[in-house]
């Protein structure tokens, strides 16, 4: 058996699919980057990634805590993959596309849906669906955790399969249509505190997730460093993911995530997150996921060796 074979025969389906993508970056890169070095730097780290995921494939058995930093690494790759889209899209000289998606927003309401939602602003309401849509993050674990402690490996495997492979096509969707957002294009960044105010938690839950988007505290050009990730609306695609699988494998906490998935997805337009279109594209693209995941775990091999799941 040659070192290839001993290696791939241990790696799932959920691993050939984060190799494969890291290798659709990296070559998307190779045309994107500026410099040689550039391209280089980016291929080296992925291909880092790449043999940490086989070794840790290959190391998996020796004791629980491989086994379970192999059974979670996803919720990593997710967050990695998300800044390297980041680099690759900043990489790209381009516009952005915002002004489509707000021109196709006032061709179906016939106004900005994020300025006539403002009728029902207040700061306990904002307070809600600022929170509610920070536990986009929870969601998607609480369901991963429960169908972990199930040992339902048959559920779990897919579930984490699907989530990864709807995060990789939404970040997809980032690359092909690049846009910031209604919070930049329509509205004023700077003074989103003062027009739509919450009570205690907004303002830092705010400053947290504009962090995580690559935008400090106090930026002076937020506009430049945001991430281009608004179409589809990820949090809208992987919340009707969650809602779907907790409705399909009965999870316990399936009500709970109905109510806060429900209120995540209002937030994406009330907070200034999404355009109409973004979460309409979201839907699309879970309707697409969920069809093709569990043919896409076949044809990469994890139904004909439940052994290596």
């Amino acid at each position: 058996m040659s070192v290839l074979e001993r290696v791939t025969r241990h790696l799932r389906p959920i691993d050939a699919l984060t190799i494969l993508f890291l290798l659709c970056l990296s070559a998307a890169y190779v045309f994107a980057a500026s410099t040689p070095l550039g391209w280089l730097a980016y291929f080296l780290v992925n291909a880092g990634i790449i043999a940490g995921v086989g070794a840790v494939a290959g190391m998996r058995s020796r004791s629980l805590t491989l086994q379970i930093a192999y059974d979670f690494y996803p919720v990593v790759m997710v967050l990695l993959v998300f800044k390297e889209v980041h680099i690759l899209n900043q990489s790209m000289v381009r516009g952005d596309l915002d002004h489509i998606f707000i021109a196709v927003d006032r061709m179906i309401f016939g106004t900005d849906p994020t300025a006539w939602i403002m009728r029902f602003a207040t700061p306990a309401l904002t307070e809600i669906l600022q929170i509610a849509y920070v536990s986009y993050y929870f969601l998607m674990l609480a369901l991963g955790i429960e169908l972990y402690r199930r040992s339902d490996r048959g559920a779990f495997t897919l579930v984490m399969f699907a989530m990864l492979y709807g995060f990789f096509l939404s970040y997809v969707g980032y690359i092909l249509f690049p846009a910031v957002g209604p919070r930049f294009t329509l509205h004023e960044f700077g003074a989103l505190n003062s027009e739509l105010p919450g009570l205690w938690l907004t303002t830092p839950i705010r400053d947290f997730i504009n962090a995580g988007e690559s935008i400090p505290k106090d930026a002076v050009n937020a506009l430049a460093l945001a991430q281009r990730d608004a179409f589809p609306s990820g949090h809208t695609q992987m919340t009707l993911i969650v809602m779907y699988y907790a409705t399909v494998f009965s999870i316990r906490s399936r009500f709970v995530v109905y109510v806060l998935g429900t209120l995540l997805i209002i937030s994406t337009v009330y907070l200034r997150y999404h355009y109409v279109i973004d979460v309409i594209g979201g839907a699309a693209f879970m309707i697409f996921t969920v069809w093709t995941a569990p043919k896409l775990m076949r044809v990469l091999g994890l139904m004909k060796d439940p052994s290596t799941s």
